[in-house]
């Protein structure tokens, strides 16, 4: 298995993880606070949407250092994408 080298796509992986971490906690807030469904569901919407983002983002950071062959990075586009 191989693991993101480039220290500035890693940290650029971390700052969006952290975006999410924050509208993970927006939206607990809004259940808490009992907003509207279709508000929570927008939300949710979206920070999936970002999470899909990182993720692909973390593939292309796997393509570029060439670690894996092509077969491998496809493989794991089947499985969690």
């Amino acid at each position: 298995m191989t693991t993101v080298h480039d220290p500035d796509r890693k940290k650029a992986l971390i700052l969006r993880l952290k975006r999410v971490e924050g509208q993970l906690r927006g939206i607990q807030k809004l259940i808490e606070t009992e907003a509207e469904c279709e508000k929570v569901a927008q939300q949710l919407a979206a920070a999936r949407k970002a999470l899909d983002k990182t993720f692909f983002s973390m593939v292309g950071c796997v393509i570029a250092q060439g670690d894996l062959p092509a077969d491998d990075v496809a493989e794991m586009l089947s499985r969690f994408s």
